[in-house]
């Protein structure tokens, strides 16, 4: 059961359909992440204070 209800997609996702982007649904405590091109297959859920650091970091190049 999906506890999560609230799912909402980025600005970047583009017009039409936008499912070629991620979907997030916000809690107090955690953070669940979902591919929007298929809901059903699962969560990834993080607490809702490492979610601004892990975003950050995506945005951040790697050094190599």
């Amino acid at each position: 059961m999906d506890t999560f209800g609230n799912w909402r997609k980025s600005s970047y996702s583009g017009s039409g359909d936008g499912n070629a982007c991620l979907e997030i649904s916000d809690r107090r405590t955690h953070i669940a992440i979902r591919d929007s091109k298929a809901p059903a297959h699962g969560t990834l859920t993080v607490p809702a204070e490492a979610f601004t650091p892990f975003i950050e970091s995506l945005k951040t190049p790697s050094a190599q």
